[in-house]
């Protein structure tokens, strides 16, 4: 059996912007580990094959372990073992004659009860949207393999339709909303417990002791509180907590994240190489980001690159205690449906100290932010410099670029050329809204 994920089209990837402009939905994280990780685990298979939006392909076969937008993976006479067969740093088929099974990323892995053997189905969704096809061998010989969304199309109206009632994730903010109840149901399937890393005394660690995992080359600082009274808390590999933090559970914080005497609220999922202080609740940072000083963040999700500036706040409770609402497109306003929403920022997005962020803000992905001391617009397009209230050009993407490039080489990341072309193709999307909101603010500078 391969497993083939294929990204939702854009129309449908729009509802998980500004995170999903830079990488496919199987990326996000919520709980533990990315939707990509936790499918693959649901299915059981380590033969995996995916396929992104053409203008990110090239970006994220670098970073990828396995085929990327290669339409021989379809062919059912050859097979890629997990990481691929390495030969002149590429990937080389290997004769297997496996049956497939095509998934859309926005299926949540934990109530995904398909087989991965049996006879070929397509589920669909109650739009009539493809979810899932299971196509078995012999059936795959007799569908167009030259492109995958044809041979999607070509299995949708050639193999058994079912109706599937597997959920799926509509928003971005529904992981945030989902994070705590994952972390638990990570814990739980990780199986792991115990302290394994260097904890210094005096530590106090509340709740039960089965309910926290210190991983090997973690260090915490004497003067910490693990609290693990309402939730468990997992501190993975060569994370170091500073004195002062209170870490309570349910929590992860990812390897190689510093807590800088932070006050890491419950449902928090901390990704790799952050560096985190102030006050951060329910919220999930995908990694390599920094909210190093004072100020809060709630029931938010931060991109990966993104340096939060001393004293931000976001709020995530309006005053009026009703549902949140939020503008992914800069147009229209979507109803959460939930009454706790905080701030979605996208990749390598900066704010300036002492930004205020309104409740449900949009901040896109190379957006700069300087404070006005007012909460700011709830939405801000993506490579904007917000300046003095009203979105401009600013100094153009090139500067964002160098900055860009500056914040990775500090953590011996590099910036290439394949990313910056996907780059340049985030920003000809995003700038009919940019564009608009440009407009709009010179209009007020006129009136002042």
């Amino acid at each position: 059996m391969r497993l083939i994920l294929v990204d939702s089209p854009e129309e449908v990837r729009g509802n998980f912007y500004p995170l999903a402009l830079s990488r496919p939905l199987w990326e996000l994280r919520c709980g533990f580990t990315s939707l990509g990780e936790k499918l693959i685990a649901r299915v059981g298979v380590g033969d995996v094959a995916y396929f992104v939006a053409d203008y990110m392909a090239d970006a994220y076969r670098a970073k990828a372990r396995r085929p990327v937008n290669d339409s021989s993976v379809l062919d059912p006479c050859f097979g890629f073992p997990q990481g691929g067969v390495p030969r002149r740093g590429k990937l080389v088929p290997v004769k297997t004659g496996n049956d497939l099974l095509i998934v859309d990323p926005r299926v949540k892995a934990d109530s995904f009860d398909v087989a991965a053997k049996g006879p070929s189905e397509v589920g669909l969704d109650e739009q009539g949207s493809v979810l899932y096809a299971r196509v078995a061998k012999d059936d795959v010989a007799k569908l167009p393999r030259d492109e995958v969304g044809e041979f999607i199309a070509a299995a949708k109206a050639k193999l058994p339709n079912v109706r599937s009632a597997v959920p799926t994730w509509r928003y971005i903010w529904d992981l945030v909303l989902a994070n705590a109840e994952q972390i638990t149901a990570d814990f739980a399937a990780a199986g792991r417990n115990g302290i394994e890393g260097t904890v210094e005394q005096p530590t106090a660690i509340r709740g039960n002791k089965k309910d926290i995992y210190i991983a090997p080359g973690v260090t915490v600082h004497p003067m910490v509180v693990i609290d693990a009274e309402d939730g468990p808390v997992y501190i993975d590999e060569d994370a170091e907590i500073h004195p002062f933090s209170r870490i309570e559970g349910p929590c992860y914080i990812g390897k190689k994240s510093v807590l800088l005497g932070a006050k890491c609220r419950k449902g928090n999922s901390i990704g790799p190489f952050c560096r985190i202080g102030g006050e951060v609740e329910e919220s999930i940072m995908q990694g390599y980001s920094n909210k190093y000083h004072g100020g809060f963040i709630g029931h938010a999700y931060i991109g990966e690159w993104v340096n939060v500036g001393a004293l931000t706040t976001n709020s995530d409770l309006k005053s009026d205690y009703s549902t949140v609402s939020v503008m992914l497109d800069g147009r229209r306003a979507i109803d959460t449906g939930s009454t706790k929403v905080g701030s979605l920022i996208g990749d390598h997005a900066k704010t300036s100290i002492g930004t205020l962020l309104n409740t449900g803000s949009y901040v896109g992905a190379m957006a700069l932010i300087m404070a006005t001391g007012k909460l700011l617009p709830k939405f801000i397009p993506s490579f904007a410099w917000f300046v003095e209230g009203i979105v401009t050009k600013g100094f153009g993407k090139g500067k964002l670029y160098e900055t860009a490039k500056m914040a990775m080489s500090r953590r011996n990341c590099q910036w290439t050329e394949v990313e910056q072309s996907m780059w340049d193709a985030v920003f000809k999307m995003t700038a009919p809204v940019r564009n608009e909101a440009i407009k709009k603010g010179r209009r007020a500078m006129l009136t002042r």
